[in-house]
């Protein structure tokens, strides 16, 4: 990142896969249907289309302008590795981009799961009753990555999940935990934050996350656009 000029981070939540339309939790061979693709591959084009210069910043869209030039990252799971290479980014894989680890739960509908258990996944951020990441373990995941991108060039790029554009937006506005559950992320939107460096050192993680856990100030841009 420049000195004096902010970070343009994209998150892209990934292209639509059977697990999705069926209600299921994911799984990392999950893959996204030929539709899909076409329909990203499509918005990539569109939005990397000249367009003139006196165009605001709005009708420009976010995704195009990092596009162009950006660095991209997602995760190893086929799903955003699919939705990535739709859209024409050679994205690098970063573990920390993995979706929230559900457990015992991953492949299953939500009619498979006790009503009881999702009432305390849902009401308690650090639950994990399916055996694998909290909510609350999530956030300070994705509150790391973040913190390192105070070393990255201007514009990044992340394909990654729903559950990780949430942990972004609910630790770069420093929301509550229970903030969560209430951020709706379609398939193939793009949320777009600009991030600076403070001028003296702070804790910027999710409110009540640990210290130290993030370096930046990040302002949102744009939150769930669809492609």
């Amino acid at each position: 990142m420049s000195a004096g000029g902010p970070l343009r981070l994209t998150l892209v939540s990934h292209a639509r896969t059977a697990a999705v339309r069926a209600a299921r939790f994911g799984a990392d061979d999950d893959t996204i249907d030929d539709a899909e693709a076409r329909r990203a591959a499509a918005a990539a084009t569109a939005h990397t289309t000249h367009m003139p210069e006196h165009t605001s910043e709005m009708s420009r869209t976010p995704f195009g302008r990092v596009l162009r030039g950006g660095r991209a990252w997602c995760d190893r799971s086929l799903r955003t590795r699919q939705t990535a290479q739709a859209l024409g980014l050679s994205a690098t894989p970063d573990p920390a981009l993995r979706d929230l680890d559900v457990g015992a739960w991953a492949g299953r509908s939500l009619d498979e799961i006790s009503p009881a258990d999702l009432r305390l996944w849902t009401g308690d951020p650090a639950a994990a009753p399916h055996g694998g990441e909290s909510v609350v373990d999530l956030l300070d995941r994705v509150a790391a990555w973040l913190a390192a991108r105070a070393t990255d060039p201007e514009h990044v790029i992340a394909v990654t999940h729903p559950a990780v554009v949430r942990a972004v937006l609910v630790t770069a506005l420093r929301s509550p935990p229970e903030v969560f559950w209430r951020v709706d992320v379609p398939p193939l939107s793009a949320t777009l934050l600009h991030g600076r460096l403070p001028a003296t050192p702070t804790s910027l993680g999710h409110a009540g996350g640990k210290a130290g856990t993030g370096s930046m100030v990040w302002t949102l841009r744009h939150a769930c656009m669809p492609l």
